[in-house]
C-alpha cells in the first residue's frame, strides 16, 4: 500500500528525505518535508522521528530540546480543533541541523546486536561475548556482593571520581 502526503509524495520517501537532510544540515529541505509530513496529519509520527533522529544522528543531549519543542507543540494544540504549532516543528528541524553531529549511539546498538552483519572493532569484542561478565568495578559498597567484599563509601567515591572519562572540572574536586 502506497501512503502519500498532500503534495502527492510517497511517505516514506519524505520521511527518509527530512532524516537524510537534518544529517546534511539542509534545513531548507528538512524543514520543507518535515512540514509535509506535519500537514498531511502525521503530526505525531513527525516528532518520533525527530526524537529518534536526536539520539541516532546527533551528538550531545539534544533529545531534552526536542522533548521541549513537542511540549510547546502539544501545549498549543490542547483543546484545539485544527492543528497548531507548526512553528516547533521548524525550530526542532533547525536546531537538529544545526548541532554536531555523531553516529555512535546507532552504531553501538548495530555493533552490539547485528554483530554477524558489521565487523566492529576489536574494542568491542568482549561485549559481543553472550553472556559478557559482569566488570570488577561494578562490585561496590552499593551492591550485595561488594558490601560482601568489604568495599567502602571512601572506596566509592574516589573510585568513581577518578574513574569519569570524559571528566569536567566539579565544585568539589579538592575533596575527593
Amino acid at each position: 500500500m502506497l501512503i502519500r502526503t498532500v503534495g502527492g509524495y510517497d511517505f516514506f520517501e519524505v520521511s527518509s528525505a527530512m532524516q537524510k537532510a537534518i544529517r546534511r544540515a539542509d534545513a531548507a529541505v528538512a524543514g520543507y518535508f518535515a512540514l509535509e509530513l506535519w500537514t498531511s496529519g502525521y503530526r505525531d509520527y513527525v516528532w518520533k522521528r525527530l526524537f529518534t533522529i536526536s539520539a541516532e544522528d546527533c551528538y550531545g543531549v539534544i533529545t531534552k530540546e526536542i522533548e521541549a519543542l513537542w511540549q510547546g507543540h502539544e501545549l498549543v494544540n490542547k483543546g484545539s480543533k485544527e492543528p497548531k504549532g507548526r512553528i516547533f516543528v521548524s525550530k526542532a528541524v533547525i536546531l537538529l541541523c544545526e548541532c554536531r553531529k555523531c553516529r555512535d549511539a546507532d552504531h553501538l546498538q548495530n555493533f552490539i546486536y547485528d554483530k554477524l552483519l558489521i565487523d566492529a572493532d576489536e574494542w568491542l569484542e568482549d561485549v559481543r561475548q553472550n553472556p559478557i561478565p559482569i566488570p570488577s568495578y561494578t562490585f561496590d559498597v552499593h551492591t550485595r556482593r561488594g558490601k560482601k567484599m568489604g568495599r567502602t563509601k571512601e572506596e566509592f567515591f574516589r573510585d568513581e571520581y577518578e574513574s569519569l572519562n570524559p571528566r569536567e572540572k566539579g565544585l568539589f574536586d579538592g575533596l575527593m
